[in-house]
């Protein structure tokens, strides 16, 4: 296993616990993943700040808060299945394996698939499955799942998404079409749908139909 900067990460925990990232398996789990394994190197310097940071492809690696808030409004059980739409760099799929029982991840980009492997595989991330394809659709073969988690910005309420859910299941995705969208979590309303909360503005890539063509 690869350790992260002890110093830096435990730094990096407390600013997040003050701000909110309360639960200790969501907290534990980002303190034990070494967050500069999945920046590009022209970053590892600022790894551990709690900040986006770019990656290929026109992408990002999460702000860790924002990680934190999103894993932490999953409630995710040990026996979860979760599904993760756009796998990026790997980070949030690795804080997710930490919690779960299997990890479903689906990415449009193939070099960001082939590099987030290869770091998942680094870190002994076992229960991880990876799909390269549109995250639009989900992945219909394998649900339902506990919980579903996005990260990119559906333009409206990502239906599809919600279908693959079982019924008590939670979705949390950022929604919107504008460069600031709203963090939303759906639950379960009790009458086999699911009611809506918002949990703040945020600024994440859209979320893109099809797979990318590179090169």
């Amino acid at each position: 296993m690869v350790e992260p900067a002890h110093t830096e990460a435990a730094r990096l925990i407390l600013g997040l616990r003050s701000a909110g990232v309360t639960e200790p398996r969501v907290l534990a789990a980002l303190e034990a993943v070494p967050r500069d394994l999945f920046v590009p190197r022209i970053f590892e310097d600022r790894a551990w700040e709690d900040s986006a940071l770019p990656i290929a492809c026109g992408q990002t690696i999460s702000q860790p808060f924002i990680v934190g808030l999103m894993t932490q409004a999953l409630a995710i059980e040990p026996r979860h299945r979760v599904l993760e739409i756009g796998t990026g760099s790997g980070y949030q799929t690795a804080i997710l394996s930490r919690l779960a029982r299997y990890v479903y991840t689906v990415e449009r980009y193939k070099t960001l698939l082939t590099e987030a492997e290869a770091r998942l595989r680094r870190l002994g991330a076992a229960n991880v499955i990876t799909r390269f394809g549109d995250g639009g659709v989900g992945w219909p073969e394998q649900a339902p799942f506990d919980r579903i988690l996005v990260t990119a910005a559906a333009p409206e309420e990502p239906r599809a998404l919600l279908a693959q859910l079982k019924p008590k299941g939670v979705l949390v995705a950022p929604v919107g079409k504008g460069p600031v969208q709203t963090l939303r979590r759906y639950l379960p309303d009790g009458e086999g749908g699911f009611r809506m909360e918002t949990l703040g503005d945020v600024r994440f890539v859209p979320l893109l139909e099809g797979v990318a063509k590179e090169g």
